[in-house]
């Protein structure tokens, strides 16, 4: 991924230089700053909740929607991702940004014409932001606007109106290898809507008009106002689908007024860095490849619980639209990448609830009776108390059968015992536990049975096939997550009070909905 600038030749060395998607780099700058211990995205304050599921859903690779009323940031918050992009190498003067080693199908018209395009027009760098390529929804915003428009003049001088050559691209082929920026995305006619699915769905976009597909490389970040709000057309479902719904309310009072103080009108030396030159280098390395690489572990059991939860949504009463595959999808996704976010290894119980609230939330839809449109912010939290709702129910499911073969009276007090110790005592206090140690090594021995050995990553493999190969500290965790689902079981079972759960993360049953 680096790029090899040869001060002495005054050139670009390409000889080990490989394109890499802007969701890999994405990946790359978030889980570097993660492992240093690093804030990601400092400029922004407070509002924790909605930093985390963007991340969560940029680690993921997915497009995150910011939801609000007007003034809470969301533009800002877009604006601070793009801080984690490395400059680029491009074909010097693309608008498109088009990369020199990419094929020729890959290229704009203007580059694919030449054999050697690179050769031919030179390289050059664009900062990171620079990478950012912003659409401001409103009635008036239109295929134009959203993919590009003719040139009249050629049209007039005798080229065909659908010859390629005449296109000039704009908002999302100007986002191509960055960020496209989509401001009040529910303000844009729904008709004008759709032209993003393929983008989404394919990464290219169609223009039937010319016959012709051109690949895109970027990660959208949409705002918009909850439904209920003046000038919103309906965005359509099989768009949501591909969107991860976040909710961003205004901060508390104290980071408001941190705010105040950080935004006051200021004199200050230096310039805008989007003015500054491009670094000579990219930020990652060459063995990029391993900074990247998904190397956390889903036990089977919460693979269990996040397929038993999604499921579960198809036959809510309460729920007006029910869940696709691709919630599933990316419930998983996302529970891996609330793991890389605590720099762990293995995925437990809250892990998988934090996967599924941000899958979940704007794949499913609560029936009219339970939304607030005065208050939209209770509409998502009530979405969000369901999808628990739909965890605890995927975790009674879970329960059935369990612990019929093990003494409960033994099996109370030793999880008793374990609820009163620290976290960081708890694999030594779990030695001494004969009965959780029991449950604990069936959950083991049963792996290889309940996963399919082609489907995991090397980590999984291990922990599933050759424990002995791994960390202790993994082996740790591992044992953490069963030991929480062991929990939520006795709980459901009624072996142990709720009252007694202490660290453990627990699902919660909704009750009356007035109370959410």
């Amino acid at each position: 991924m680096s790029i090899f600038f040869n001060k002495s030749a005054g050139r670009y060395d390409l000889k080990n230089y490989q394109p890499v998607p802007v969701a890999y780099q994405l990946r790359y700058s978030i889980l570097k700053k993660i492992r240093a211990g690093e804030e990601v995205l400092p400029d922004i304050q407070g509002r924790k909740e909605v930093k985390d599921d963007v991340i969560r859903a940029l680690l993921s690779g997915a497009h995150p929607y910011l939801v609000s009323e007007e003034g809470t940031g969301k533009t800002r918050l877009a604006r601070s991702v793009v801080k984690l992009l490395p400059p680029i190498l491009k074909i010097k003067g693309c608008p498109y940004n088009d990369d020199p080693k990419w094929p020729a199908e890959l290229l704009c018209f203007r580059c694919r014409q030449s054999k050697h395009p690179a050769q031919k027009y030179g390289l050059g760098l664009v900062n990171g932001g620079k990478r950012f390529s912003r659409i401001q929804g409103n009635e008036y915003t239109n295929e134009a606007k959203l993919l590009g428009l003719k040139d009249i003049q050629a049209i007039a001088q005798g080229k065909s109106p659908t010859d390629p050559a005449i296109f000039t691209g704009t908002g999302v082929f100007q986002a191509n290898r960055g960020i496209l920026f989509i401001d009040e995305l529910p303000a844009i006619r729904t008709n004008v809507q759709v032209l993003l699915h393929p983008i989404l769905e394919e990464k290219k976009v169609i223009l039937e008009e010319y016959n012709w597909q051109h690949p895109l490389d970027l990660v959208l970040i949409a705002t918009g106002n909850p439904k209920g709000f003046s000038h919103v057309y309906e965005v359509p479902r099989p768009l949501l689908d591909r969107l991860e719904l976040i909710y961003m309310a205004l901060p508390e009072e104290e980071v408001e007024k941190e705010i105040m103080l950080r935004e006051r009108f200021q004199v200050e030396d230096g310039y805008h860095e989007n003015s500054r030159e491009p670094e000579e280098e990219f930020i990652p390395n060459p063995s990029w490849e391993k900074g990247i690489e998904r190397m956390v572990v889903a036990p089977w059991w919460i693979v269990d619980i996040i397929n038993k939860a999604s499921r579960y949504s198809r036959i809510c009463p309460k729920l007006e639209k029910k869940t696709s595959i691709r919630a599933s999808n990316k419930a998983i996704d996302h529970t891996y990448a609330t793991v890389e976010m605590g720099d762990r290894t293995v995925a437990n119980l809250g892990d998988s609830y934090y996967g599924l609230r941000l899958a979940l939330r704007g794949r499913i839809a609560l029936s009219a009776e339970y939304l607030d449109f005065d208050e939209p912010q209770k509409s998502f939290r009530r979405t969000d108390r369901m999808v628990e709702d739909l965890a605890w129910n995927a975790v009674e499911d879970f329960a059935l059968g369990m612990f019929e073969d093990y003494n409960k009276e033994i099996l109370a007090a030793e999880i008793t015992s374990i609820l009163s110790t620290q976290r960081e005592n708890i694999p030594r206090q779990l030695q001494e536990c004969e009965e959780l140690k029991k449950i604990i090594d069936w959950m083991k021995r049963v792996a290889p049975e309940r996963t399919d050995g082609s489907l995991l990553n090397k980590t999984e493999k291990k922990l599933t096939y050759d424990p002995d190969k791994v960390a202790q500290n993994v082996l740790d965790e591992y044992d953490y997550s069963a030991l929480e689902m062991i929990v939520n079981v006795a709980l459901h079972k009624r072996i142990i009070t709720e009252s007694k759960a202490g660290q453990f993360f627990i699902p919660q049953k909704l009750t009356e909905w007035r109370s959410w």
